[in-house]
């Protein structure tokens, strides 16, 4: 029904920088929130940032003024703009679209399948 699919995950160095992006593709109608999250080996899962349709952000303190989210309604796709990257950075981090309206299904939200971020010299 719906697809997240992630790219832009990688091998960066401290100090270094990488783009995420996120697309939703499938019967969409709208999506109401669309979020970065990540999971470190032996951490739980933790949201990044998030973006609202209208384009309200909001960010774990960590990351503030290091990270930018931005969205392209049209094209159902947001991206993680990643400056000033530690090592406590690295993650995989996956992509979230919550309340998805679709044609002939119920209001959900949906998962991408992650992709690695690894911060290392």
């Amino acid at each position: 029904q719906v697809q997240l699919v992630e790219s832009g995950g990688g091998l960066v160095q401290p100090g270094g920088s990488l783009r995420l992006s996120c697309t939703a593709s499938g019967s969409i109608w709208s999506i109401a929130a669309m979020a970065w999250y990540r999971q470190a080996p032996g951490k739980q899962r933790e949201l990044v940032a998030a973006i609202s349709s209208g384009g309200s952000t909001t960010y774990e303190d960590s990351v503030k003024g290091r990270f930018t989210i931005s969205r392209d309604n049209a094209k159902n796709t947001i991206y993680l703009e990643m400056n000033s990257l530690v090592p406590e950075d690295t993650a995989v981090y996956y992509c979230n679209a919550d309340r998805v309206l679709i044609t002939n299904g119920p209001i959900r939200g949906y998962w991408g399948q992650g992709t690695q971020v690894t911060v290392s010299s």
